[in-house]
């Protein structure tokens, strides 16, 4: 799942990515509010940490601009400040869930997992696909109760396909959720991990739709 974080504090923004790589996501930073703003606009997220006090267009500036272009994807709002008042800036302008630093890096990982499951359409803690379970809160992927050794990048796509089991995933899309920006995956690269994937599940999840890509769904084949 691909996140842009959107944060002016070198520091924070570093220590904010490697948690979140740890966990999971593929990231990409922004350091100021006009490259936030075109990134959201011209790149695929799956989710969006953004500081309201960012420098050349603020937050509640940026998130305005999204909401009305018509792009819905999360937002959880970190921020320095903690009145009442700029709360509600903030969700009038169209975020999803807010924070207030200080914060754990850990409870920044427990929500942004919340809003993309939620987003999927997925209320529940754990995600399940036949004999699949991926705990979010965990960061994990179960088979028959056992737990699976994947990569980091074969949990990545793993665990975008979850979310968006029985629905059709083309190439383009999975390299837009699960690399980095400007990254450039050789072509067979998704091939490459899908077939890593379904050696180690070991039973029929992964249904390739000639021509168009590839399904999660229970009894594939």
């Amino acid at each position: 799942m691909r996140i842009l974080l959107a944060e002016d504090d070198a520091e924070l923004a570093d220590r904010l990515k490697k948690v979140l790589v740890e966990a999971g996501f593929t990231v990409d930073i922004a350091a100021d509010g006009t490259l936030a703003e075109y990134l959201g606009q011209t790149e695929t997220y799956d989710a969006v940490v953004l500081d309201l006090g960012l420098p050349g267009m603020n937050g509640v500036s940026v998130l305005q601009r999204w909401r009305e272009d018509g792009l819905d994807m999360p937002v959880l709002i970190l921020t320095a400040r903690g009145r009442w008042s700029e709360k509600q800036a903030g969700f009038h302008a169209g975020a999803d869930d807010y924070m207030t630093k200080p914060f754990e890096m850990g409870e920044v990982v427990l929500r942004l997992h919340a809003l993309i499951r939620r987003a999927s359409g997925h209320a529940a803690a754990d995600l399940r696909c036949g004999s699949l379970v991926l705990d979010t809160r965990a960061g994990r992927f179960r088979i028959d109760g056992a737990g699976l050794d994947l990569t980091a990048q074969e949990y990545r796509l793993l665990a975008y396909l979850m979310h968006n089991q029985g629905r059709v995933v083309g190439r383009s899309e999975i390299v837009e959720h699960v690399y980095e920006r400007d990254a450039d995956p050789d072509s067979n690269v998704v091939d490459v991990l899908l077939a890593r994937i379904r050696r180690k599940l070991d039973r029929p999840l992964i249904r390739t739709v000639r021509g168009r890509g590839w399904v999660l769904e229970a009894g594939a084949s």
